[in-house]
Order: structure tokens, then sequence, then C-alpha cells
């Protein structure tokens, strides 16, 4: 039980928002998940924040529910309603529950199975898994229930950027790395699990992938110059390649509605938003430092936010007029 306090802060909720935000997700029913970092001072710490009303973040007493973790946060992602698993500086994985009306976050487990920085955290399908990449060039399939890895795959030979899960298929996954690679990876088929997506990236490495929300074997990819590609590595056709930000691309986001938006945040401080032919029809330049998340809210390509280093969230709407032109805020 729960006993009430006069200033409505919500228990185990810091007191103080780390500066850099790291990443940004919607629940479907509009409630937003942060995740920030301190990067100074000789330990990183982090924390992981919950707004029902996404409007009032990053204010902290505003909060529906927040933690403080152990190391910097790296990555957030909803794998239920109620669950949230953090990638942690630290190489761990963390599970992280609600509970008391959503305004205490318990933490279920925190495994140190990775031995660098965990980079990325991609949640299976279901909610049953979730799949894991880190500097330490491993990627780790968990068994989110056992609160174990099952399975651990060491075929990138530098860091892995990203890890993506199919939103159809829990076998399915897509990984990208410092090598320059981008894996698709089948768990139904133990022998050679991984195979290459031919994806041309000049002298550069992928850094982030999202996948089509209706497109089954459609996905976009990033590189660190700022290019933004989109592929169906089951189909004839070449891919859509468009230089879209002057440096790195940090993340890549589809709205989940039949327009199927591709939003981009950038190195560069902004966001771009294209449509299904790569053209640009919205950009925002109000970000002071580098963008790291970028979430829409779910069954809308009007409403999105993005989150960055500055310790800003910021709410974009998409114009419905908006056509092939660029227009900026």
């Amino acid at each position: 039980m729960i006993k009430e306090n006069p200033w409505k802060i919500p228990p185990n909720a810091p007191a103080c928002m780390e500066k850099h935000l790291c990443a940004a997700q919607y629940r479907a029913d509009g409630t937003l998940l942060l995740g920030a970092s301190s990067l100074c001072g000789r330990n990183w710490q982090g924390s992981v924040w919950i707004y029902s009303e996404p409007e009032q973040a990053p204010s902290e007493g505003l909060c529906r529910a927040g933690v403080q973790t152990e190391a910097g946060v790296t990555d957030v992602k909803w794998v239920t309603e109620k669950a949230v698993a953090v990638a942690s500086d630290s190489g761990a994985l963390e599970l992280w529950e609600l509970a008391e009306d959503e305004r205490l976050l318990v933490n279920r487990f925190t495994r140190y199975e990775h031995d660098h920085i965990v980079t990325t955290v991609s949640p299976v399908t279901g909610g049953s898994g979730a799949v894991t990449g880190s500097m330490d060039c491993r990627i780790k399939v968990w068994d989110l229930g056992q609160e174990t890895a099952v399975s651990t795959y060491n075929v990138h030979t530098q860091p892995v950027n990203c890890v993506a899960c199919s939103p159809e298929d829990e076998s399915l996954f897509v990984s990208c790395g410092q090598d320059g690679r981008v894996l698709m990876w089948d768990r139904r088929k133990p022998e050679k699990p991984a195979s290459r997506i031919d994806v041309e990236f000049a002298s550069c490495s992928p850094t982030t992938a999202a996948w089509h929300p209706h497109q089954r074997s459609t996905i976009a990819f990033g590189d660190e110059l700022g290019n933004v590609t989109v592929k169906d590595f089951l189909g004839t056709e070449p891919a859509q390649v468009e230089k879209i930000h002057s440096r790195r691309v940090n993340t890549l986001a589809f709205s989940t509605n039949s327009a199927s938006l591709l939003a981009s945040v950038s190195d560069d401080c902004s966001l771009a938003v294209m449509n299904t032919e790569l053209q640009e029809i919205f950009r925002d330049r109000r970000h002071q430092d580098f963008v790291k998340g970028v979430c829409w809210l779910h069954d809308d390509s009007r409403t999105l936010t993005t989150v960055g280093w500055d310790h800003l969230v910021l709410h974009h709407t998409i114009s419905p007029a908006a056509g092939s032109a660029g227009s900026s805020s």
C-alpha cells in the first residue's frame, strides 16, 4: 500500500532527471516512456520515466512513474502494457514492471550477460522475449519469462549498433553493426540463422533499422553519413536511398497507420519526415543537441515526439496537406 504524499510525486521516482534523453516510445494508449542518462562524472547514472500526459514531460513532478537505474540508459522499450526493457551501459538487460496503479516501477530482473555497453534492445512480438546488441559485438536472444539469455550470436566483427525484431514474425530480426553489415536473422534455422542483406553503405556503417508496419519484407536503414535507405529484402527492385541528414542517423520510426510515413532523427539536431517515396514533407530544427529518439502515436500519422541530449521533449504535428515540398518548424 502506497501512502499519499502532499507533493504527489510517485514513490521511487528520482528527484531530478538526467540531462541526456536517449529514447522514447509510446504505449498503445498514448502513455510515453522515456530513458535518460547523465553521461558525465566517474559513474554514469540513468533513469526511466513514464508520463500518462506526454505534454508534461520532462517535468519530474508530473510523471506517472519513474525510477533511478544504477548505470546509464541507452535504450528503453515497452515489452507489454506493464513491462519495460532497459538496455544499460553496465552490460545488463533490465526488466521493470509497473505496479500499484502504475505509479511504481519494480525491478523484475537485471542480468549482466554482455561484456560491454548494451547499445540496443528490441522486444519480440508477443512480449515473451527480447533481443539485445552490444559493443562486445554480440547479439543475445532473451526469454523474459525464464529471465535468461537463451542464445548468443557472435557474427558481427565490430560493435552492434541496432537490432530490430519483426512486428509480425517472432522468429525474425535484423541487426546492423559498425562492420558495415546488415544481417537478417531467422531463429528457426539453428545451423545458419544469419543471412546478409545486400545494402550498400559507402565508406560508412549502418546505424539504425526499422521494419515497415504493413510490408513484412521492407526495412528502413540509416547510416553514419545521414543517408536513409528503404529496402524490400524479398523483392527485385533496387533500394531507395536519399541523403536526408548531414550527420549520423540515430533513429528511424514508421507511423503505424495506413500512410506509413517515415521519421528520422540525427546528430545534425533535426527531425525529418518522409513519405513513401522518401520525399521530405516535414523538417524541424528546434533541438539544440543530438536528437536521439523519435516515436509516433499509435495509428496516427500526424503526431510524433522527439527527444535529445538537450533535454527537450518536442511534440510535432504533421499537416494533412503536407506534400512533397518540405516544411519546417
